[in-house]
């Protein structure tokens, strides 16, 4: 019987494990097969690129070969490279005679979509026409749209044109239920991180931050709106206090915030008007998918000099994590880069809050080791803070967007003392130590004074060193980056006016400031890390295919908002990072 069980057993095992790797190897097969069929994109007479945002738009597009199997229902991810990429090369192409942008749910931060929009008006340059559609317009979604030739709107649609938010989520309330009290340790008055844990509204500093820099883009998106469309910024301003948002849709084309209304259906008939062709001929389109596959006709440089850009995206870890900044295989990846002969410069695109003092320590170091070989230019993107912007601050020269959300110069940590909790579920403990701190960071109790000192006495090392980096390598004094550090957050615009970044701008005029100062006139562009590969990206993909299968996924996005309990378990005592999980409407 014994034996009848465990071949059993072993056979239900082997099935199971054979049928995982058939799955695979079938999936692989068919994910190769599609992309063998992707041949290269033709371009045809009058033809328009229908560029269709409705989604998410990250740093780096990742393919999803298993997004045919039609399990996950979550929201198109768009790499902001391949938008920009296919914009240029649509301008440079004869054949391609506009741009037919359409707005969906359009998720993003405010840095990011001014780079689209900024691509959108340099394509302009090319004589070319840009129609904007939607149904309806998100308020990032309009300011993208606003800098088209013309805006149209679905009848039945609207604008959300409201106005600048953040909303402050305070978890002290459910951490007194619990019996659960943080302790914090930090450095900067605007250092407000930990403020949802041991607060219960936002401090008077925090309030100051946050309505300086949602004013700062609120003023942006004005001032880059009124020059579009022509509409004074008092009239902007009274439109959203007014609440035309959820006015009808004829109002918004007596406002100047669109030019016609138009059902979707329609815009086929509009565009063939727009190219010059009749009626019954067919519309020439080209996707984005397309166009990312289409490869202009221009000769490839044979100097072999190489300008790197480097993707830093997410959280900053000591790890060697891929799904963040994990500073071990980020260092791996510069220190190949640094030893490459033919890289002549590098470009560090960050876009990060920050996240491990310690790791961002590290990533700085290998920057600082670059940097003594050849040219280090940072572009920061939506957010290039505390920790993002200690990886930055040694570079060469520094580029920000005006919305780009940058400096919280500041460390914190926190110790949870759990004694609370573990009294109600009736659990106690008995630490014997052979040192005076040998439990120096309990759980089960609230720290002594003498404790407490030592963990703040690291703490304010942490900023100092910090304060330290950021004067070198902005070479400015420690009190001058002091007076304005703090753990404050300042848009790219107030940053470049306190000397914290050199100049306004996007990638493109970091690679071209990247060529002038490794003084070279011809380069091959690289980005790094390479992205994942077909494989990769497919059993990454497993696991949210079993999620959807089973709805797990409910689960995790129901519970979304209180990540920071499982993400704390993780996360190195010592933070160098900007208020958690900043999210502007």
């Amino acid at each position: 019987m014994k034996d009848f069980l465990k071949f059993t057993l072993a056979t239900v095992v082997g099935i199971i494990i054979s049928s995982v790797v058939l799955f695979l190897l079938a999936i692989g097969t068919v994910a190769g097969m599609m992309s063998l069929d992707e041949g290269e994109t033709v371009v045809k007479d009058n033809t328009v690129f229908c560029l269709d945002l409705d989604g998410v738009v990250a740093e780096r597009s990742v393919d999803d070969p298993l997004s045919f199997l039609g399990v996950d229902e979550t929201m198109q991810t768009y790499g902001l490279d391949d938008i920009t990429s296919s914009i240029k090369k649509a301008a440079k192409e004869e054949k391609i005679k506009g741009i037919y942008l359409t707005i969906g749910t359009l998720v993003a931060a405010p840095a990011t979509l001014e780079e689209i929009r900024d691509a959108l008006v340099e394509f302009k340059d090319s004589g070319k026409f840009v129609i904007a559609y939607a149904d309806n317009y998100s308020q990032g979604g309009y300011y993208v749209a606003s800098a088209a030739d013309e805006v149209l709107l679905n009848p039945r649609g609207a604008v959300t044109w409201l106005g600048m938010s953040s909303q402050f989520i305070s978890y002290k309330g459910l951490l007194d239920k619990l019996g659960v009290e943080m302790q914090v340790f930090k450095v900067g008055t605007y250092k407000s991180a930990v403020e949802p844990f041991v607060l219960d509204k936002m401090s008077e500093a925090n309030r100051e931050q946050v309505k300086a820099f949602t004013s700062s883009i609120w003023n942006t998106y004005l001032n880059d709106i009124s020059a579009s469309r022509d509409v004074t910024i008092e009239q902007l301003n009274a439109a959203a206090d007014r609440g035309i948002a959820m006015e009808q849709a004829t109002s918004f084309v007596d406002c100047g915030f669109v030019d016609s209304l138009a059902y979707r259906n329609d815009m086929t008939e509009y565009l063939k008007a727009k190219v010059g062709i009749d009626e019954d001929d067919d519309l020439e389109t080209l996707s984005l998918a397309a166009m990312i596959n289409y490869h202009s006709n221009v000769p490839k440089d044979k100097s072999g000099n190489i300008v790197a850009v480097y993707y830093a995206e997410g959280d900053i870890d000591d790890t060697k994590a891929k799904d963040r900044i994990g500073a071990r295989r980020v260092i791996d990846d510069l220190k190949r880069l640094r030893k490459d002969e033919n890289v002549k410069a590098v470009v560090l695109r960050v876009n990060s809050p920050g996240g491990s003092a310690f790791g961002s320590e590290q990533i700085w170091k290998e920057i600082s080791d670059i940097k003594a070989e050849k040219p280090v230019v940072v572009s920061m993107g939506g957010y290039a803070a505390s920790g993002g912007y200690y990886i930055s601050c040694n570079a060469d020269y520094i580029f920000a967007q005006p919305t780009t959300l940058t400096g919280s110069i500041g460390i914190f940590g926190m110790v949870p003392d759990l004694g609370g909790l573990y009294d109600k579920v009736g659990l106690s403990f008995e630490t014997v130590s052979t040192n005076r701190f040998g439990n120096v960071m309990p759980l089960d109790r609230p720290m002594s004074e003498d404790e407490k000192a030592l963990v703040q006495r690291n703490v304010n090392e942490g900023y100092e060193l910090f304060v330290t980096r950021c004067a070198e390598g902005r070479k400015m004094m420690p009190d001058a980056i002091k007076a304005i550090a703090e753990g404050r957050v300042w848009t790219g615009e107030a940053a470049k006016g306190l000397g914290l970044v050199d100049e306004l701008g996007g990638l493109d005029e970091a690679i071209a400031k990247a060529k002038e100062l490794a003084e070279i006139e011809d380069y091959t562009l690289v980005s790094y890390p390479a992205k994942p590969s077909v494989i990769d990206n497919m059993l990454g993909s497993l696991p949210s295919v079993y999620m959807s299968l089973f709805g797990a996924d409910e689960v995790t996005r129901t519970f979304d908002d209180l990540r920071w309990l499982y993400e704390l378990d993780e996360a190195d005592p010592v933070q160098a990072r900007m208020p958690f999980y900043v999210d502007i409407q």
